[in-house]
């Protein structure tokens, strides 16, 4: 410590009276220093302003710490953001904006196939609705194809498969003229006009397609109207042309009116029971043995009372040709 050269003089008023000259200096000067200490001692340290200040830096430094991680956030992309989420996020383009959400591009539904027919039984020899499906579709192109040929008339334009019911499908056995096995495939539509098409398909190529358009004119007030193609499906082959390959799958079809409740139909010793789908029978089975008369027809209403014979129709074709 730095101390002037000059000191003040004074008397000293201590018990024991004055001292000598040189005694008097020295107590002067220890007196002057022990003043001069307390002077300059720091006072004691102001303990709750420390403390507040203390809690103060470490508020601001959290706070800190936490913009700087927002800012971090702030820089990553919002789609990285959003794949922890599932939902699709809006992206920041380059120019600040946003762009509305990504979305995965629809896909349209497949398109759809007839509709089924009202029984299993009508789907016959492991032939599924995927391959009777499959089937109309070959016939509907086929005849597609032979209308646009050059100098081909006009006719009726069939339609959609979509458009249509499989009503009955059935293997096909082969002849002479026509050889090897396929399947018979008849669907029915309402609208625009009613149609009824049965078609052969075999190795994945249609062919004999035969189509019946508007409503059956049929003559007479008959509750049953066997189809008058029907024979398609349950003649093998003419008479004339030889036996018939045995055991052989057959079908019959044709329209009913509200008074039938139900049908049987009869070919060789076998009685089978008919479907009923929206105003059509359909019945198949297999035979066993040779026949010379086509199928027999029966039609019975609500209370079991029979009201139609095709032994007593006498537009129906009852001889095998």
């Amino acid at each position: 410590m730095h101390h002037d050269d000059t000191y003040d003089t004074f008397d000293d008023k201590r018990e024991g009276g004055p001292v000598d000259g040189n005694g008097d200096f020295e107590v002067n000067l220890r007196d002057r220093l022990t003043l001069d200490a307390a002077t300059v001692r720091p006072s004691s340290a102001p303990l709750p302003e420390i403390l507040r200040q203390g809690r103060a830096e470490q508020r601001r430094r959290r706070m800190t710490v936490a913009g700087a991680a927002l800012a971090v956030l702030a820089l990553v992309p919002a789609t990285a953001i959003a794949l922890g989420s599932g939902e699709p996020s809006s992206r920041v383009s380059a120019a600040g904006g946003t762009t509305p959400p990504t979305t995965a591009p629809q896909t349209p539904p497949p398109p759809t196939g007839p509709a089924a027919p009202a029984t299993p039984g009508q789907l016959a020899d492991g032939i599924d609705l995927q391959a009777a499906a499959a089937g109309l579709e070959q016939c509907l192109a086929m005849d597609a194809e032979h209308a646009a040929m050059a100098g081909a008339p006009a006719r009726q334009d069939l339609g959609k498969a979509a458009d249509y019911r499989i009503l009955l499908a059935q293997r096909s056995t082969g002849n002479d003229n026509s050889p090897g096995a396929g399947r018979f495939i008849v669907a029915v539509k309402d609208t625009p006009l009613p149609i009824r098409l049965i078609c052969n398909v075999k190795s994945d190529k249609a062919s004999n397609l035969n189509t019946s358009v508007g409503k059956d004119d049929a003559p007479g007030d008959r509750a049953v109207v066997p189809d008058m193609n029907g024979g398609k499906l349950y003649l093998q082959r003419l008479s004339t042309e030889g036996p018939w390959k045995l055991p052989y799958r057959w079908g019959s079809i044709g329209t009913v009116d509200s008074r039938v409740s139900r049908v049987t139909v009869t070919y060789g010793d076998v009685t089978a029971e008919a479907a009923l789908d929206h105003g059509w029978f359909a019945a198949t089975g297999t035979l066993e043995q040779r026949v010379t008369q086509a199928p027999r027809i029966k039609g019975y209403d609500a209370e079991g009372k029979q009201i139609y014979d095709s032994d007593t129709d006498k537009f129906y074709d009852k001889p095998i040709p």
